[in-house]
Order: structure tokens, then C-alpha cells, then sequence
């Protein structure tokens, strides 16, 4: 009966035992997380510790000191370049505004220039001739060749008597040159200019050109009917 008892308990089929712990599971959890941060302050202590005998971060420390000071130096030379790049441009815009403005007045000089030394030439030839035996007469007579297709002329045309009766008459003008290497002439297309006036009268105009034309003379008359009162020409 004992040999029995003795082998059930010895073998699989004995009754189950359970071994529990005297000490509760919240001290138990409260203990492994002590134990486990004091493990980390240690570890993290031990690291800290090595770095400092190492010098390791005394040398990073003083490294990045040394940089953040490169770093507001170079700051502060950027900032005067910059200022000074921004100089620059204000007085390259403001050089250029007033090389601008004295362009514009030179332009407006030599204009004003132009038109004095015109009304200079216009009244020079308002002026009676000397030894006239006609108080009609063609004065200033101006052309110029625009681009080899164009001729522009200017003439003046005058009565030096005070009291002259008004003139009605015909402004003829004629071109002459050479057209591809041969002798060449030509008149206004639209024909003789009517002209009216009683001292001056100052006409202008544009007589376009065939190509392959070198205009060398150009020769004006002034018709009365048929008779021909007053002519000039000048050479080109």
C-alpha cells in the first residue's frame, strides 16, 4: 500500500503541485523597473564618463562654438556684400536714369539747333539780291538722296519787291543722272507744281526714284505760262 502511494506520487500520474511566490506581481513589476533604470543611469553614466576621458565632447563642444562664430562672421560679410551690391544697383539705375535724360536733352539741343540754323537759312534768303533784274526768284534750293530710292527737296521761292503783284504760276522740277550706266532724266510724275504767292512761298516734297538711279543734278523753274521766270540747280 505504501510501495503505491510512493509510486503515484513518483510517477506522471501524481497530483499536480503549484509553487507561487510570497511577493505580490505589482512589487515584483515595481522592482524590475528600478532595477531596469538603474541598469540605464549606470549604462548612460559609463558613456558620459568615457566621452569625458576620452575628450571627445569637450573637442565637439569647442568645435561647434568655433563654427557657430565662423558661421556669424561669414553672416555679417554677406550682409555687406549684399548691402553694398544693392549700393551699386541704386546708383547703376540712377547713373543710367540721368545718362538717359541727357541723351534726351542732347537729342532735343540738337533739334532746336537744327530748326535755328533752317530759319537761319530761310531768312538769308529772303533778303533782296544784289543787281536783280527780277523780283521773282528761286533761293535755297536743297536735295538729298534718301536711301537710294528717294529724293527729298526743299525750295524757296521769292518776290523781293515789297509791293509785287501776287504770282500765279508752275513750279517744274527735273532730275538727271545715270540709270544703270546710261544718261537719265526725270520729271514730277505728277507734273508741274501750281504755285501761288505774293512774297514767299516755301515748298517741299518727295520724288521717288527708279532703281539702279544716281541722281546727279536737280534743277527747278519757275513757269509764268510758258516762259520760264526764274531756275536754280545744284549738284548732288
Amino acid at each position: 500500500m505504501r510501495f503505491r502511494l510512493l509510486r503515484r506520487r513518483l510517477t506522471v500520474s501524481a497530483p499536480r503541485m503549484a509553487v507561487r511566490s510570497a511577493l505580490p506581481w505589482p512589487f515584483r513589476w515595481i522592482l524590475i523597473s528600478v532595477v531596469l533604470g538603474f541598469s540605464a543611469a549606470i549604462a548612460l553614466w559609463a558613456f558620459e564618463f568615457g566621452k569625458d576621458i576620452a575628450g571627445l565632447d569637450r573637442n565637439d563642444k569647442m568645435e561647434l562654438v568655433k563654427l557657430r562664430e565662423e558661421n556669424a562672421k561669414l553672416q555679417v560679410e554677406r550682409d555687406k556684400a549684399q548691402s553694398i551690391a544693392n549700393t551699386a544697383d541704386s546708383q547703376l539705375v540712377t547713373e543710367k536714369a540721368v545718362q538717359e535724360a541727357l541723351n534726351a536733352q542732347v537729342k532735343k539741343l540738337e533739334a532746336e539747333n537744327q530748326g535755328l540754323k533752317d530759319d537761319l537759312g530761310f531768312f538769308q534768303t529772303l533778303m533782296p539780291l544784289a543787281n536783280a533784274t527780277d523780283t521773282l526768284a528761286v533761293r535755297g534750293l536743297q536735295a538729298e538722296v534718301l536711301g537710294n530710292s528717294q529724293v527729298k527737296w526743299q525750295v524757296l521761292l521769292v518776290q523781293a519787291s515789297k509791293n509785287a503783284p501776287e504770282f500765279n504760276g508752275k513750279l517744274e522740277i527735273s532730275l538727271a543722272g545715270t540709270e544703270n550706266g546710261r544718261p537719265w532724266t526725270m520729271m514730277l510724275p505728277t507734273g508741274p507744281l501750281a504755285v501761288q504767292f505774293r512774297q514767299y512761298r516755301r515748298l517741299e516734297g518727295l520724288i521717288a526714284l527708279p532703281l539702279q538711279t544716281v541722281v546727279k543734278t536737280v534743277t527747278v523753274r519757275v513757269l509764268d505760262g510758258n516762259a520760264t521766270r526764274a531756275s536754280q540747280s545744284i549738284k548732288l
